[in-house]
């Protein structure tokens, strides 16, 4: 069972690094949303723009250094992975809109609902284009 495991980590290193990368970005994320909407009383669709912006920036930083091992074009892939970080947070503010706006959920349970579908979606986008050699 441990060989098992350890061999599917080993076969979806980057995956599972990526996701590992990635929780930190969602930490920083959640606690900047969790601030500024319970401590800073702000709109949560503002809170969430900028959890998501900081998340972000983090993410491509530990990415470009431990992941992806990438040092080149720097700034275009930059672009890129904030083009699809957009595309993350659109389809996260989506599902808080109809979440939180209309049905009435939890804002925080609300908010990590959003992290699987976004998760998966940024990695192949990632992968496939802002880190592609």
């Amino acid at each position: 069972m441990k060989s098992t495991l350890l061999s599917i980590v080993k076969a979806r290193r980057q995956f599972v690094l990526y996701c590992i990368i990635g929780a930190s970005g969602v930490t920083l994320d959640f606690l900047v949303y969790s601030l500024l909407v319970g401590q800073a009383r702000v709109n949560y669709e503002i809170a969430n723009a900028a959890g998501y912006f900081c998340g972000t920036v983090l993410s491509f930083i530990l990415n470009t250094a431990f992941n992806f091992k990438t040092r080149d074009w720097l700034a275009a892939r930059f672009l890129s992975f904030c083009g699809v970080a957009f595309l993350g947070w659109i389809s996260s503010a989506g599902i808080l809109y109809v979440t939180v706006g209309e049905l009435d959920w939890n804002k925080y349970l609300a908010k990590l609902g959003t992290i699987t579908v976004i998760v998966l979606l940024q990695y192949n986008l990632n992968r496939l284009i802002s880190f592609r050699k």
